[in-house]
């Protein structure tokens, strides 16, 4: 497991999300819902479409693609076609940064 910094704390405002890629080069969105932060793959599992380039209403990302969605706080598929759910990551705070053990 790896640690990777995301950016500040305050340059993800609230409702936002961001993507960062892993040493591997997976990408994985990391949400701020409400102030708590969350982290998903950004893939999503019916679609090849990064999910931060969809929508994120409440705690519920949308795919841009076909309107898959799921919850960032489980990575659980809540809506056709999507039904496979996202790989989900612990986020800290540190200090001023938001890190992702991945």
């Amino acid at each position: 497991m790896s640690e990777l910094i995301v950016c500040r704390v305050d340059a993800l405002p609230l409702g936002g999300m961001t993507r960062v890629e892993d040493a591997d080069g997976n990408g994985i969105a990391v949400y701020n819902v409400s102030g708590a932060y969350f982290a998903t793959s950004d893939s999503c599992t019916h679609a090849d479409a990064r999910l931060t380039e969809g929508t994120l209403d409440g705690d519920v990302v949308e795919c841009p693609f076909h309107g898959g969605s799921f919850c960032v706080r489980d990575g659980v598929a809540r809506n056709f076609p999507a039904y496979v759910p996202l790989t989900t990551y612990p986020v800290r705070v540190v200090g001023d940064d938001l890190v992702v053990d991945a």
